[in-house]
C-alpha cells in the first residue's frame, strides 16, 4: 500500500506528509529504491533543506498525500557546463 500511494505521488509530482522515526516529515518524492542493507527506501528532499535523503518504509507512518502542492524537481548542474 505504501508503495502505490509513493509512486502515485512521484508520478504526479505532489508532496507527501508522513511520520518518521516519531518526526513529523514533508517532502518531494523522487523515487523508490532498495537501499545497500536491502530494505526498500524513498528518496525525496525535504522543504527545509536542497538535499536528497533516503527514507525508510519500516519507519514511515501516516501517509498524507497534499494534492493541492504540486513540484517540480530541481536539477543540479555542474559548474563544468557552464
Amino acid at each position: 500500500m505504501k508503495s502505490e500511494i509513493l509512486f502515485n505521488a512521484i508520478n504526479k509530482r505532489q508532496k507527501i506528509k508522513f511520520v518518521y522515526e516519531f518526526l513529523p516529515m514533508e517532502i518531494e518524492p523522487y523515487y523508490l529504491s532498495i537501499n545497500k542493507n536491502g530494505n526498500k527506501v524513498v528518496y525525496g528532499r525535504t522543504n527545509a533543506s536542497n538535499r536528497i535523503q533516503a527514507f525508510e518504509f519500516n519507519k514511515i507512518f501516516n501517509i498524507k498525500v497534499l494534492s493541492k502542492s504540486k513540484f517540480s524537481p530541481i536539477i543540479p548542474i555542474l559548474s563544468i557546463y557552464k
